[in-house]
C-alpha cells in the first residue's frame, strides 16, 4: 500500500517536483495574446492533502452545484484504520479535515468531511467522504473546482497521471493493462490498473491520489499500492492473479483502483445503494 511510512521521507524529500504536462497554448497573432490553458492531471487542480495520504475533490457526472461536496482516497487510508478483508463501512460519522490545493499546489484552505459514504479494501481500495459543505460554496470560498469521475474503465494505452497532494508531485505515464485480481496479504482486488512504467514510480504518501486521465481530465481510478520488493502476494508486495490462478510478480509495478463502479450503485439522488441491482461494489 502506497500509505505514508517514515522509510520514504528521506528518499522522497528529495524528489518533490512537478513532473506534469506542459499548457496548451492559445492561437498566434492576430488573435489576443495566448492564455495558458490547463492540461489534464498537469496540476493540483481538485487535488486534497490528507495526514498520510492523498486525495481529490470529485463530483459525479450528474452531481449539482448543491450537493454535499465528495473526496475520494483510499479504503487503506480510513481513519478508523485499514478495514480487514470483507468488510465494508457505509454511511458512518466522520470529522475528518482536508486541505484543498491550488492548481499551482499551494494550499488553497481545509475542508471537513461530517460522513464516511463508503469504505472499504475488498474488491476495491477505497473511501468515499461527504464534506460539510457544497461544491458551490467550496467554489465561492476557496475557488477549488471538482473532478468528475469517470463513468468508464480506462482502455489501455490510455494516457495518465497520478496526482499526489501529499508530496504536491504529478506522476505521468499510460495505462498497461487491467489485472484480473491483485493480491496483497489478506486482502484481494480486481480488475487493478497497472500502470506502464517509467513514468509512474509512485512512494508511501501517494496513496489516494486520484488517477486522472490526461485527455478528459476526468478520474479514471485510484492509486494505492505497488510491487516494493519482488515479495510474493504480501503487504506492500502485490501479487497479480490470472483467471487460471496463475501467480506473478512484478518488482516496481504500480497499481490503482477503477473507480467507475460508483456509478453502478448511484441512485438517482446520487447516494450509494449497495443493493441496487448491478452493483458492482463490495457489500
Amino acid at each position: 500500500m502506497k500509505l505514508f511510512r517514515p522509510l520514504f521521507a528521506v528518499a522522497a524529500a528529495t524528489a518533490i517536483t512537478l513532473t506534469g504536462l506542459s499548457a496548451a497554448q492559445a492561437a498566434p497573432a492576430p488573435a489576443p495574446a495566448p492564455t495558458a490553458v490547463r492540461a489534464p492531471g498537469g496540476d493540483f487542480t481538485g487535488i486534497a492533502a490528507l495526514s498520510n495520504c492523498s486525495g481529490s475533490l470529485v463530483r459525479f457526472a450528474s452531481s449539482v452545484s448543491t450537493d454535499p461536496a465528495l473526496i475520494l482516497t483510499n479504503g487503506h487510508c480510513y481513519e478508523g484504520g485499514m478495514p480487514a478483508a470483507g468488510v465494508v463501512i457505509k454511511d458512518r460519522a466522520s470529522s475528518r479535515s482536508f486541505t484543498l490545493l491550488r492548481p499551482s499546489g499551494t494550499n488553497a484552505g481545509t475542508v471537513r468531511a461530517n460522513r464516511v459514504l463508503y469504505a472499504t479494501m475488498t474488491k476495491t481500495d477505497v473511501t468515499l467522504y461527504r464534506l460539510t459543505e457544497t461544491y458551490a460554496a467550496i467554489q465561492s470560498r476557496l475557488g477549488v473546482p471538482a473532478l468528475t469521475l469517470s463513468q468508464s474503465a480506462p482502455a489501455a494505452g490510455a494516457g495518465m497521471a497520478v496526482v499526489s497532494g501529499y508530496w504536491k508531485r504529478i506522476y505521468t505515464c499510460s495505462v498497461q493493462s487491467t489485472i484480473f485480481k491483485l493480491r496483497e496479504a489478506s486482502w484481494t482486488m480486481e480488475s487493478s490498473i497497472k500502470y506502464r512504467q517509467p513514468g509512474c514510480e509512485t512512494i508511501g504518501g501517494t496513496s489516494g491520489s486520484p488517477i486522472v486521465s490526461t485527455s478528459t481530465g476526468q478520474v479514471i481510478g485510484v492509486n494505492n499500492t505497488g510491487n516494493e520488493d519482488g515479495g510474493r502476494c504480501t503487504m506492500n508486495n502485490p501479487c497479480e492473479v490470472d483467471a487460471a490462478g496463475n501467480i506473478t510478480v512484478d518488482q516496481g509495478a504500480a497499481y490503482g483502483q477503477q473507480t467507475w463502479w460508483f456509478y453502478t450503485c448511484l441512485s438517482a439522488t446520487r447516494t450509494i445503494d449497495l443493493n441496487k441491482s448491478g452493483c458492482l461494489l463490495a457489500k
